[in-house]
């Protein structure tokens, strides 16, 4: 049997579980990524975690002054005492003796004598991590490539009998913003940060590791934000990572016309996509789901795109279904998500919070438009959706997907497919009869068992919502524009008990 090797945290939660569990130790780790993408920032939080646990710990820095340091420490409200700073920009023995008469800069000086004080430093701190901030200026400092390279093998080699866990910071500056693969063979570990500027919102952030010698981590890249505290790191979602064994069973409306259009309703671990145009009640119908689920003691969650909760509430709370009760009481959290400024990964780790940690229930996502407006490549989006959607199926969580279609009264056209990876769809349509325009629900999918095939008329009115009789008397219902061949009573809307 194989015992697994030592690895020690890098002071981010979300980096370690990429990593599962963290680095291993007294290893050359690569960090690149060009100006602003926060590789200081993790720096930082990998040196705070060994303050946190006794260890002596050094900062080297060619580019930053120790003062700026400083100042980013203090914007997440952090201390830098216990972290020894390095600073070389105002380290007078790089130029030898006679300094003063010389009219050298800093960085004009030998990288001999700089590599010389590196050493001595370290072998006066005996530091077990360090941080170097950052390669860009050694290149300068060498002025030739060759020269460069043999000064970062002979700086791998002299760390290798030192005990010590390296950081080296590239912000790929000093190569064009190309990545030098001659570095990364060099080192046990890369560790990639990106910092996106899209056409609009908030600038994005992934983090991806290059590679990590005998170490099983997660591939691909994962989002992240810069925030008070360091990086909030998101490591992707792999659904078949997570599953938990629950009861299979149908999950009740309380309202039997539309319980009995799923045969029972939707069953534990599926998806279900409601359909139709603007205003035409997918979301309360979602509502009279969540309700029932809260009334029955579950925890639920929204998460809403496009309505101000105050409304989405105010509106519930008219029809009966009292959801301020529930959200007083916890039971139901309702989070407004700003498109512009969340990123799919972002919003997947919302949801395992709420899933794994609040153990909600049934999840309402209002809407997958607002969903698709937080990543514009439409085929990124079906995945990360597909693969969100299979991870509350592992875990027993019911999820409604609301969906607008195009228009108001015409076809079934939506400007997104993805109704194929939703287990049953619910469609709402708009028809006109007697010179009122009514409401029609449908259901055109219901994998995982029987549902009704008939077209029923839908009102939501001020005591909430009910389902009629099938349209028996109606041709071309879906179509909008029905024809009437025969007697039927339509339902009328219900004043609401004073």
């Amino acid at each position: 049997m194989v015992e697994a090797r030592p690895v020690i945290s890098t002071g981010n939660a979300g980096f370690d579980l990429i990593l599962k569990g963290g680095l291993p130790p007294n290893r050359l780790y690569l960090l690149e990524g060009t100006p602003g993408a926060g590789k200081t920032t993790l720096g930082l939080q990998f040196l705070l975690e060994g303050v946190a646990l006794g260890e002596p710990v050094l900062y080297i820095t060619l580019s930053e002054t120790s003062e700026e340091l400083e100042s980013v420490a203090h914007s997440h409200g952090w201390s830098l005492e216990g972290i020894d700073v390095f600073e070389f920009s105002s380290t007078a023995e790089v130029l030898g003796e006679g300094y003063e008469q010389s009219i050298l800069h800093p960085w004009e000086a030998e990288l001999g004598n700089t590599i010389r004080l590196i050493e001595e430093r370290v072998e006066k701190l005996r530091p077990c991590r360090l941080v170097f901030d950052s390669l860009s200026e050694m290149r300068l400092l060498a002025q030739d490539p060759l020269r460069y390279r043999r000064q970062v093998l002979a700086l791998k080699q002299y760390f290798a009998g030192e005990n010590v866990t390296v950081l080296l910071i590239d912000d790929l500056t000093g190569s064009a913003g190309e990545r030098d693969n001659h570095l990364h063979s060099l080192c046990h570990g890369v560790v990639t940060l990106e910092r996106l500027t899209l056409e609009f919102g908030a600038a994005r952030r992934r983090l991806q590791v290059q590679k990590l010698r005998g170490i099983d981590f997660v591939a691909g890249y994962h989002d992240f934000t810069i925030k008070k505290g360091g990086l909030e790191v998101y490591p992707r979602l792999i659904a078949a990572a997570h599953h938990v064994d629950f009861k299979v069973e149908s999950v009740t409306s309380d309202i039997k016309e539309l319980d009995d259009l799923l045969v029972g309703g939707p069953l534990r671990g599926t998806s279900t996509l409601v359909t139709g145009p603007a205003g035409s009640g997918k979301t309360t119908l979602a509502l009279v789901y969540l309700a029932a689920a809260c009334s029955r003691g579950e925890n639920c969650t929204i998460y809403e795109f496009d309505e101000r909760i105050a409304t989405l509430i105010n509106r519930a709370d008219s029809m009966g279904l009292n959801l301020s009760q529930y959200v007083a009481s916890r039971q139901l959290v309702i989070q407004q998500v700003d498109p512009a400024e969340v990123s799919p990964g972002e919003f997947a780790w919302r949801v395992r919070n709420e899933v794994e940690g609040r153990h909600s229930r049934m999840i309402v996502v209002d809407s997958l438009n607002g969903y698709m407006a937080a990543m514009p490549q439409e085929q990124q989006l079906i995945l990360q959706m597909h693969e969100l959607l299979s991870y509350l199926s592992q875990l027993g969580v019911v999820t409604f997907l609301i969906n607008p279609q195009h228009g108001l009264l015409g076809s079934m056209a939506t400007s997104l497919n993805i109704s194929y990876i939703a287990d049953s769809v619910i469609l709402i349509r708009y028809f006109e009869a007697q010179g009122r325009l009514r409401k029609a629900i449908s259901i055109l999918k219901h994998r995982t068992g029987a549902h009704e095939d008939a077209i029923r008329e839908l009102r939501i009115d001020s005591k909430g919502v009910r389902v009629g009789d099938p349209l028996v008397t109606f041709r071309g219902v879906l179509t909008g524009t029905p024809e009437y061949y025969g007697e039927q009573n339509l339902m009328e809307e219900r004043q609401r008990d004073l």
